[in-house]
């Protein structure tokens, strides 16, 4: 097949002056070194590794030869402005690094008809997005680097690693969320270690899980779950908070989106650990998830369905069914 058209870019406007996002841009890596890639740039990264490993061509980021030829596709991963700030003559695939919710942009598929096929990260966020699009949104995951995330024959010091992604739910609590689980941990004797989204890097998190018996995942919902999955891939089991209910981004959320059923565990099956709904059911949940500790196999699962590999293929597949 040809070369795949791949682009991806963060938004960086000017903020003060014309052209000053190239100095803020150099002060930025000088101040705080180099940039830490997030969730989207994670799925770009991502699949042109898949890519690579199978050694399918593509071309990166790549606007004159793009220019040059309006009859091939142009696969933007994200984020939105990459499709938002350029007259595209090519056909479009978008995703799955897109915007929040289609209420911003309802008319999207009229804005732009060369615009092919919309991708999302999960099946939860298809489903709210199926409403406006229909059958133009499809779910794709990007897959999981098993040879970065992968087991190690290391002392397990600690029971728990606790991933604390909560964002909103505190809000109204008498004390955060995670204080209620903290005291069940204390009273059961069991040890953990706390590592707060956002403030980590990669190497940190690896250490950490590598020398824990078990994670436990707290998020209000996830679209994907990059995290999570790379504690899966490392055999590591997961407990994790999976509360259902709305769709919670204050941006939206109750005044203009009222969205459910969402989760924090879009793909998942009974070998990564076991959910948990809320604190009252915490600690029962807790207990059984420990006396079956040694049964769950969570990297198995990565292996079957998200590796770099097998998701890089689903997106050439994607890429084939519409160029056919």
């Amino acid at each position: 097949m040809k070369p795949l058209n791949i682009f991806y870019a963060e938004p960086d406007a000017d903020r003060w002056f014309k052209y000053d996002r190239y100095p803020r841009r150099l002060i930025r890596r000088i101040f705080r070194g180099p940039q830490r890639p997030g969730g989207v740039m994670m799925v770009a990264i991502n699949l042109m590794k898949g890519l690579d490993r199978l050694n399918i061509p593509y071309r990166f980021n790549d606007y004159r030869y793009i220019n040059k030829h309006p009859e091939e596709l142009a696969c933007i991963i994200g984020k939105p402005q990459v499709l938002f700030n350029r007259e595209w003559k090519n056909p479009v695939l978008f995703g799955a690094g897109v915007f929040s919710h289609p209420i911003d942009h309802a008319k999207l598929f009229e804005q732009y008809p060369n615009l092919v096929k919309i991708l999302v990260a999960g099946e939860w966020m298809r489903d709210m997005f199926e409403p406006y699009y229909g059958d133009k949104v499809q779910a794709w995951p990007v897959g999981i680097d098993t040879l970065h995330w992968a087991p190690q024959a290391i002392e397990k010091t600690h029971d728990f690693l606790i991933y604390d992604k909560t964002r909103w739910i505190n809000e109204g609590l008498p004390q955060p969320f995670i204080e209620p689980l903290l005291q069940t941990l204390n009273k059961r004797g069991l040890s953990y270690r706390i590592i707060r989204y956002g403030s980590y890097n990669s190497d940190e998190l690896k250490q950490k899980l590598h020398t824990s018996k078990a994670a436990i995942f707290l998020c209000e919902h996830e679209t994907q779950g990059l995290a999570y999955q790379q504690m899966l891939a490392t055999n590591t089991p997961v407990l994790a908070w999976d509360k259902g209910g709305y769709w919670l981004d204050p941006e939206y959320y109750p005044h203009r989106v009222q969205y459910s059923p969402v989760s924090s565990t879009s793909y998942w099956d009974a070998r990564c650990g076991l959910k948990f709904s809320g604190h009252d059911d915490f600690e029962a949940t807790l207990d059984t998830f420990m006396q079956n500790l040694h049964n769950y196999t969570p990297r198995d699962f990565i292996l079957d369905d998200l590796t770099l590999e097998k998701c890089a293929l689903k997106y050439v597949d994607i890429v084939k069914s519409i160029s056919e």
